[in-house]
Formats: structure tokens, C-alpha cells, sequence
């Protein structure tokens, strides 16, 4: 029989195995009721449950009757990990029942120094742009001097060559 708990690897489960309070829908077409219920994470929202822990009639006209919750069982099923959803947490508190805090995990810290930054070896793309730019400077700068030198040979040996045949 093939099923969501069927054949599993442990390193393949994608959701934590904690069993989680939450709603299960009943009622007809625009007139829900609800069921709080602790069951298996991997099951759809309305499908196979644990226990059923209590009630919730969203529609009901006295809000004092509208949620009715099983304390006691909801105190067992929180003391063995299980997890409510957001909806679930906050009806149990209006019930008076507290939740327990959730364990910060401690992290040690690394025994090495921290290293300090250092930028890549490669340029960067806008460096790339200054030194490309900067060369082509370079190339003009150097191709006008170039220019006036031999503007400057050129009008002396015009200068050189008219006034020596002259005289």
C-alpha cells in the first residue's frame, strides 16, 4: 500500500516528523466549521488525523461559544513538541494556555580569526572602463605630439629649403 508514510527514507523526508495542531475544514458551501486536530504534517489539510483536540464555528454569533478546546490534551500534545499553526497558537492562548518558547539553538563561535577582506584579483568592470579610457588619453595625447613634431619638421624644412634657394 503506497501512502504518504509509505517507504521513506529518514534522509529523504522533506517536513520534521513533530505532529501539528491545525484546522481541519467541515460545513458546507460558505458556512465553515472547523475541528482542531493534531495530525501527521505530510497529510493533506482535511485528510487522516491523530486526535481531535477540539472546535472552532468561525460564524457562530456568541464569540465565547465559538472556539471550545480540549485543554488538557492540547498541555500533552505541546509538552511532547508538537506544533501549532499561527491560527492554532492563537486560539489556545485565548484558551489559557501557554505555549511553550521556542529553544534558541546556541552557536559556537569559530575558534580562527576572522580573515580580512580582500577584493577579487580580477578588475572590475568599471575599472576595466577607466584604464581603457586613460590608454586611449594616452594614445591621443601622444598621437598630437606626434603631429606637432612633424607639423614643426615639415614647416622647417619648407622654412629651410625656400630661403636657402633664394639666396
Amino acid at each position: 500500500m503506497l501512502g504518504p508514510l509509505a517507504g521513506t527514507p529518514d534522509a529523504r523526508r522533506p517536513f520534521p516528523l513533530a505532529v501539528t495542531l491545525r484546522l481541519k475544514r467541515f460545513g458546507r458551501l460558505n458556512h465553515p466549521t472547523y475541528r482542531v486536530v493534531a495530525t501527521d504534517p505530510r497529510f493533506p489539510r482535511d485528510g487522516r488525523i491523530i486526535e481531535s483536540l477540539g472546535y472552532y464555528l468561525p460564524l457562530f454569533p456568541r464569540e465565547a461559544e465559538q472556539v471550545k478546546i480540549n485543554t488538557e490534551r492540547v498541555e500533552y500534545w505541546l509538552s511532547v513538541g508538537a506544533k501549532p499553526s499561527e491560527t492554532v497558537a492563537g486560539m489556545i492562548e485565548r484558551c489559557g494556555v501557554t505555549l511553550p518558547e521556542k529553544k534558541k539553538r546556541k552557536r559556537g563561535k569559530s575558534k580562527a580569526p576572522a580573515k580580512p577582506f580582500v577584493p577579487p584579483k580580477g578588475r572590475s568592470s568599471n575599472q576595466r572602463a577607466i584604464a581603457k579610457a586613460k590608454s586611449m588619453e594616452e594614445r591621443a595625447a601622444a598621437l598630437a605630439k606626434h603631429n606637432e613634431a612633424k607639423a614643426k619638421a615639415e614647416a622647417e624644412s619648407d622654412a629651410g629649403d625656400t630661403p636657402a634657394a633664394e639666396s
